[in-house]
Order: C-alpha cells, then structure tokens, then sequence
C-alpha cells in the first residue's frame, strides 16, 4: 500500500564538497543550490542545520523560503543555545544560563516566521546531546521547550542512551512531543535505534555508521555510504512509522561527499519499487 506521507531529504543542502559535479553541476551558484535541490534532486523536504550553529536573520529564512514550491516543507533544528550550551560545563563561566536559553527561544520563534506564514515549516528538531542525561530537571526543561514553542510541533532527539526507555517515551506522549527515531554507530554511550511514535510526527534521522564519532573531524564522521541492503532493512520500519503517523519525515545527515543525497534518493527508488512510496 502507498503511503502519501513520507518525505525524505537531507540534512542541509549546501557543501562545498557537493560542488563541482559531485552533486551540484560545475558551474552552478550557490544561490541556485536549493532550486537544484527541489526541482531536480526532487526533494520535498530540508533539514535546515545551519539553525544549530546561529539564529538565523528572518530575512534569511524568508529568502530561503522563497526557492522552494508550494508542497515544500522545512524542519529547522533548534539553536544550541538553549539545546546543548546551558547543559556543556566545559564551557564554565560560559555556560549561558536557562533564563538566557528561554530568551534564545524567543528570538528563534520569530525567526521562523516566514515559514510559518508560508505553512512550510514542518516541525522543529531539539537534538540533546550525550552529556544531557535524564533528571528530574532534564524533563521539566523539556516541558518548558514545549510550552515555550505553543503550537509549533516539537521532535525530540537523544544522543545519550540512557534515555531509551519506556519512562521517556511515555513523557513525550503525554506532552505531545515527537521522538527523533536514529541510526547511527554502535558506540556504548550513543542511542540505538529505536522505532517509537510518540506523536503525530514520525522522525527519523540517519546519521551514518563511521566508527570515527567521537573526536573525529566531521568530514570524518559523518564520511559514510549505506548500502542498499541496509537501507532495506529499514523498510518494514518506515512502514510502520508511516501507518502511525500523520507525517513521517527522513532525513539522511550523512552527507560527506553527498552520500546523504544519494542514499535518499536511493531509499525513495526502493521504496517506491516495493509500493510504499507513489
């Protein structure tokens, strides 16, 4: 049986190492990027990343917006500064505060404006990371991300393993928050995958299986191809996710040399051949 709400993409679409022929054709401006994206790659769907690194202008956003169809839709991961920065004590004195992390939300809500006026905004990622354990505090700082987001559908993914359990999985339902479902190394800290669906947004991210995670240059890290049995192993999986959910979104973020492109686009081929996808 078809499923008509699926949509798969990647997570971002501008690299240098995808210039030049790899992915993008020579000659091509980095304007024209996400145009190249949408029309020929035929992606409906972006996981924006560079909102990780910086709250993005409006304006930004706006024009971004503005390179995409009607039926496009964006996820934009949430700024780590109120993801990750108030929980790294490496950064000692500083350490933003959880009252400068709220303030951070604020402005990254109304960043997002122009996609919301469009409808094009999916959902917003949280991605915690491994030194964001759970606690007592951990999970009312989830319910104050929720409350402060108000109607924007939240995605949560966790990094740190000791979260895959039921206790999780039932506190997001009871607020309404999508579980980031990963597939990524098998390292002793790091979460496994886990095929839940906690609200009407099913997630899905791919991050590769390098064996160079942890203290590797991202080139490294993310410098992975899956192959086309294992993108088949996952298909009974998306299946699921797919007939629990109102949307399903996947995203490959392994895009080293734009491996990330070619397995989505390989996984929509495969889907399609086995009557999941149109």
């Amino acid at each position: 049986m078809a499923l008509s709400n699926i949509k798969i993409g990647t997570s971002g679409f501008s690299f240098p190492d995808w210039r030049k022929g790899v992915i993008y054709p020579q000659g091509l401006s980095q304007k024209e990027e996400l145009l190249y994206y949408s029309k020929e790659l035929e992606f409906d769907t972006l996981e924006i990343n560079a909102s990780y690194y910086t709250i993005m202008a409006e304006k930004t956003i706006a024009a971004i917006e503005q390179k995409t169809p009607d039926n496009f839709e964006f996820v934009v991961k949430g700024y780590r500064g109120f993801t990750h920065d108030p929980f790294d004590t490496r950064l000692g004195a500083k350490k933003p505060s959880i009252q400068k992390a709220f303030l951070d939300i604020e402005k990254f809500i109304s960043s997002l404006s122009p996609l919301r006026e469009a409808e094009k905004l999916g959902c917003v990622l949280l991605q915690f990371p491994v030194f964001f354990n759970p606690s007592a505090e951990s999970f009312e700082y989830i319910c104050s991300c929720r409350k402060a987001f108000k109607e924007i559908p939240l995605v949560i993914e966790f990094r740190n393993k000791s979260w895959a359990k039921d206790d999780t999985f039932d506190f997001l339902r009871g607020n309404d928050l999508g579980y980031c479902a990963v597939d990524e190394p098998k390292q002793p800290r790091l979460m496994p995958f886990i095929n839940e669906i906690t609200s009407g947004t099913a997630y899905f991210r791919l991050h590769g299986r390098s064996d160079k995670w942890f203290n590797a240059p991202m080139e490294e890290r993310y410098n992975y191809l899956y192959s086309d049995d294992e993108l088949s192993d996952f298909i009974p999986e998306i299946k699921k996710m797919a007939s629990n959910a109102v949307k399903t979104y996947i995203f490959f973020n392994n895009c080293h040399a734009g491996s990330a492109v070619k397995n989505a686009q390989r996984l929509k081929q495969l889907l399609k051949k086995q009557g999941v996808l149109f």
